[in-house]
């Protein structure tokens, strides 16, 4: 089997679902550049791998980055799964595992890159807010999109309501997402993701109350 590699910097509830998607955890490498993440021990009684690389310990973003990149390639990744890691990475990083860096947003991109995506989203008025699942490029919150799923946006929502209910979905997508790659089921056609040999799970666009 194929090597997994997540970046967590918290508790990483996104790292949580990815190790009870059913993926051989012996395979699975969690790394943290905060060693008091509760992601680490999160992953420890899963019987997980744990690294810790303390971003503090170095003098600047690039040089932290070079000691990553070491300790994930010692891994020997097929994929590198950010699930709420809290470093903007370099370009030079995310160019080394270019078409094998993923992550998960919770917004509907191209909408609301960068942080504080759910008061945005209300702030802004929109009807149908979520999450994607992309690729990671040099450009913030941008790269091939590999799956989203939509929620709609209630006349009661607050933050953390509209918050908890796309938290649900990204648990779903992620793993989904992950097992594609994984599998083989991936392809980049001018810049864009398809998904192949996929059974009838391919849907690339998830919504509560769409036909699964």
């Amino acid at each position: 089997m194929k090597s997994l590699v997540i970046l967590i910097s918290g508790r990483g509830s996104n790292m949580q679902a990815l190790l009870e998607s059913g993926y051989p955890r012996d395979c699975m490498t969690v790394i943290s550049n905060n060693p008091n993440a509760a992601g680490l021990e999160i992953a420890k009684n899963y019987g997980v791998a744990t690294i810790v690389l303390d971003h503090r310990s170095f003098p600047d973003r690039e040089t932290f980055d070079v000691a990553l990149a070491e300790k994930i390639d010692a891994c020997k990744p097929k994929l590198v799964a950010l699930a709420g890691f809290m470093r903007i990475l370099s370009d030079r990083f995310v160019q080394h595992y270019q078409g094998r860096l993923m992550n998960i947003h919770p917004s509907l991109l191209p909408a609301f890159p960068g942080l504080g995506t759910h008061a945005r989203a209300l702030q802004e008025g929109v009807k149908i807010h979520g999450c994607t699942v992309h690729f990671v490029t040099p450009k913030l919150d941008h790269g091939p999109i590999v799956i989203q799923a939509a929620v709609p946006v209630l006349p009661d929502d607050t933050e953390q309501t509209l918050a908890s209910r796309v938290l649900q979905l990204e648990h779903r997508i992620y793993p989904q997402a992950v097992r594609w790659f994984m599998d083989g089921c991936i392809q980049f056609i001018d810049n864009r993701v398809e998904v192949t040999n996929s059974g009838s799970d391919g849907m690339m666009l998830y919504s509560p109350g769409l036909p699964e």
